[in-house]
C-alpha cells in the first residue's frame, strides 16, 4: 500500500503545471531533493495586444479602395498594385429574385422594347450627368448591389464597419455625390469616406507632379492640367465613348441591306432607330474601330539610290495582281438584326466613325459648341489658357486615360494634330483674316529686308518709322530672334548640373499604372485626400453642411495630423467646417 501510494502521490506531483513552473520554496539543502528542485524554468511573459494575430491587425487597418465609373466599379484594398475585381453594370443587374429565364436553351432577349430614343444603352451605366430624369433611388440600389456582390465575391469580407476611399470624377455633381456618400455611409456603415481626385491619381501612378490629363471616358472626354499635385485647368467635351458607339450603330446601320434598313427622317440624328443590339455594337466597336494617321505623318522620304529589282515570274504576277491591288475587307456578322446577316466592308472605311467622333473634319472649328470641340481643338484651348510655367511642366506630361484611349490610332492623331496647330498658330489666341493678313505683311518686310542686305546695300537716313514696327534705320530688327545674353549664373547651373531640371516645353507623353492603383499609393502612404468626410457629420448635415474652401479656417486645417491613420481620420474630427474640395463646386 505504501508503495502504491507513493506512486500516485508522484504522478500527481509530475501532472501539476503549477509545480513544474513555480521556483522551489526552500533557499538550500543538498541531496537528490536539492537537485530536483533547482531544475531550470520558463519566466512568465505577459502577453498584450500589441502582438495580436496577423489577420486582426490587418483589420483594423485596412481600407477598401473603390474607383467610381460610368460604366464600371473597381474594388480592392489600399496598398494592393491593382484592384481585386471589377462590377460591370448591366441589365442582368437589375434582374428580380428567381428569374432564371437567362440560363433556358430557348432564351433570347428582347432588346428592341429598351432600344427606343435615349434608352438605348442607359441600362448599362450607372448615371449620368442629367439628373433631372434620373431615378437618384435606383443609382443608389445599383451601387449597393455592385459593392455587395465584389465584397462577397473579390474581397472575402465581413460586414465590418471599414474605411473607405473613393475614386470620383471631379465634375460629379452633388446630387450623385451624396447618394454615393448615403450608401457608404447607411448601408455598409463606414466610419469615414475620403474622396480623390482620378487626375491626381492618375498623376502620381505616373511618378509625376504635373501633368496633362486626357480622360477619354464612356460620357466626355476631359483634360484636365494637374501642377504639384493639384487641379488648375479642366475642359470638357461630350465626345466619348457613347458618342463612338452611336456613331458605330450609323455606320453599320447604312451598310445593311435595304430591306433591313429603318426609313429615314429629316432630323435622323436626334431622332435615330436602332436596328442593332448595344452589346453587339459596343463589341464591334472594341475590336475593329482604328483610327488614321494625320495626313502629314503618311508623308515618307524617299529611299536613296535605286531600289533592288527581284527577278520572278510575270505571268504568276498578272493572275496575283487582281488580288492584291484589293483592299482587306472585314467580315462583321450580324446576330441581333432581323434576320441576321454578315457585312464585308473594307478595312479603311471601319475609320470613318472614330474620324466623325473625335475630330469631325466635316466642319469648320467655328461651328462647335465649347462643349462640344474636337479632342484636339480641346487640348489645345486647354494648354493655351494655362500660364506659360505650368504649360510647358505639363505639356511634357501628357497622360491618355479611359476606355477610349485603348482605340487604335488614336493617341498619335492626337498629337500629330495637336503639332500641325502649334506649327500654324503657335500660342497665339487670335485667329481670323486680318491675323492671316498681318503674318502675310511682316513677312513680306522680313523678305525685303534680307533681300536689301543681301544686295549690299547701304543704310539711308534715321526712319521715320512708328515705334514697334520692327524696322530701324533702314535695317530689320527681329527682336524675337534675337540671340539672348549669357548669364553667368545659368552657365554654372548647367555645369553643374542640376539634378533640378525637368524636361519642359516639348510634346510628350507618359504612361501611368492608373488611377486606382495611383489612389492606392496615396492610401497607403497615409497622405491626406482632397475631402474627408466624417460619418457623424453627413448624418447630422448631409452635403448641405459642407463649407466652400474658402470659408474653412487654414490654421485649424495645419493642425490635423497627418501621421499613422491620418489620412483616413477625416477632418470632420474634432472640426466644426469641412468641405467637400472639388466636388462641392458642382
Amino acid at each position: 500500500m505504501s508503495s502504491s501510494a507513493s506512486m500516485l502521490t508522484g504522478s500527481a506531483v509530475h501532472r501539476s503545471v503549477a509545480n513544474i513552473r513555480s521556483p522551489p520554496a526552500g533557499g538550500g539543502g543538498g541531496g537528490a531533493s536539492s537537485s530536483q528542485s533547482s531544475g531550470p524554468s520558463t519566466p512568465m511573459r505577459p502577453i498584450t495586444s500589441t502582438f495580436a494575430s496577423p489577420s486582426s491587425l490587418r483589420a483594423e487597418e485596412e481600407t477598401i479602395l473603390i474607383e467610381f465609373g460610368t460604366r464600371k466599379l473597381l474594388v480592392g484594398f489600399a496598398g494592393d498594385a491593382a484592384p481585386r475585381g471589377a462590377i460591370w453594370f448591366g441589365p442582368e443587374q437589375q434582374r428580380r429574385v428567381g428569374d432564371f429565364r437567362a440560363w433556358q436553351s430557348d432564351y433570347h432577349p428582347d432588346w428592341r422594347n429598351a432600344a427606343s430614343g435615349d434608352q438605348w444603352g442607359k441600362d448599362y451605366e450607372l448615371w449620368r450627368s442629367d439628373v433631372r430624369d434620373l431615378d437618384l433611388g435606383l443609382v443608389g440600389d445599383k451601387i449597393e448591389r455592385a459593392l455587395r456582390d465584389a465584397f462577397t465575391k473579390y474581397l472575402l469580407i465581413d460586414s465590418r464597419p471599414r474605411r473607405v476611399a473613393c475614386v470620383i470624377p471631379s465634375g460629379l455633381s452633388i446630387p450623385l455625390l451624396s447618394v454615393t456618400l448615403d450608401s457608404l455611409f447607411g448601408r455598409f456603415q463606414s466610419p469615414t469616406v475620403s474622396l480623390l481626385s482620378p487626375p491626381v491619381s492618375l498623376a502620381v501612378g505616373a511618378g509625376v507632379r504635373s501633368a496633362l490629363v486626357i480622360n477619354l471616358g464612356w460620357a466626355e472626354t476631359v483634360v484636365t492640367a494637374v501642377y504639384e499635385f493639384r487641379e488648375v485647368q479642366c475642359n470638357r467635351s461630350i465626345r466619348g465613348g457613347r458618342m463612338l458607339t452611336e456613331q458605330t450603330h450609323r455606320f453599320l446601320a447604312k451598310h445593311l441591306p435595304q430591306n433591313q434598313k429603318k426609313p429615314e427622317t429629316e432630323d435622323h440624328e436626334n431622332s435615330q432607330e436602332y436596328v442593332l443590339s448595344f452589346e453587339e455594337c459596343e463589341e464591334i466597336t472594341m475590336r475593329l474601330a482604328w483610327c488614321k494617321a494625320h495626313p502629314s505623318s503618311a508623308t515618307t522620304k524617299p529611299a536613296e539610290g535605286l531600289s533592288t529589282v527581284e527577278e520572278h515570274d510575270e505571268s504568276e504576277e498578272r493572275r496575283a495582281s487582281p488580288e492584291t491591288e484589293q483592299p482587306g475587307l472585314a467580315t462583321i456578322p450580324l446576330k441581333s438584326t432581323s434576320p441576321p446577316v454578315t457585312l464585308e466592308l473594307p478595312y479603311d472605311l471601319l475609320t470613318e466613325p472614330c474620324e466623325n467622333t473625335f475630330f469631325d473634319s466635316r466642319h469648320s472649328p467655328a461651328s462647335f459648341d465649347d462643349h462640344e470641340l474636337p479632342l484636339h481643338l480641346l487640348v489645345y484651348r486647354c494648354l493655351l489658357q494655362l500660364p506659360v510655367d505650368v504649360r510647358s511642366m505639363c505639356m511634357s506630361r501628357i497622360i491618355f486615360a479611359g476606355g477610349c484611349a485603348n482605340v487604335l490610332g488614336l493617341q498619335g492623331r492626337i498629337f500629330d494634330e495637336l503639332s500641325q496647330i502649334l506649327r500654324e498658330r503657335g500660342w497665339d489666341p487670335v485667329t481670323g483674316k486680318g491675323l492671316d493678313k498681318k503674318r502675310e505683311d511682316l513677312e513680306q518686310m522680313k523678305q525685303k529686308a534680307r533681300a536689301r542686305l543681301a544686295s549690299g546695300g547701304t543704310t539711308g537716313p534715321t526712319s521715320t518709322t512708328q515705334p514697334g514696327a520692327g524696322e530701324q534705320d533702314g535695317v530689320w530688327h527681329d527682336a524675337a530672334n534675337v540671340k539672348p545674353e549669357v548669364d553667368p549664373i545659368e552657365e554654372q547651373l548647367k555645369k553643374r548640373g542640376d539634378p533640378t531640371s525637368q524636361e519642359q516645353g516639348e510634346l510628350r507623353a507618359v504612361e501611368s499604372i492608373g488611377a486606382w492603383s495611383g489612389a492606392s499609393i496615396i492610401s497607403h502612404l497615409k497622405i491626406a485626400a482632397v475631402a474627408t468626410v466624417d460619418r457623424d457629420l453627413w448624418q447630422q448635415q448631409g452635403a448641405a453642411g459642407a463649407s466652400k474652401p474658402g470659408e474653412v479656417d487654414s490654421k485649424m486645417q495645419q493642425r490635423q495630423s497627418l501621421g499613422a491613420g491620418g489620412f483616413m481620420r477625416g477632418a470632420g474630427t474634432g472640426h466644426n467646417s469641412w468641405t467637400l474640395g472639388t466636388w462641392g463646386a458642382y
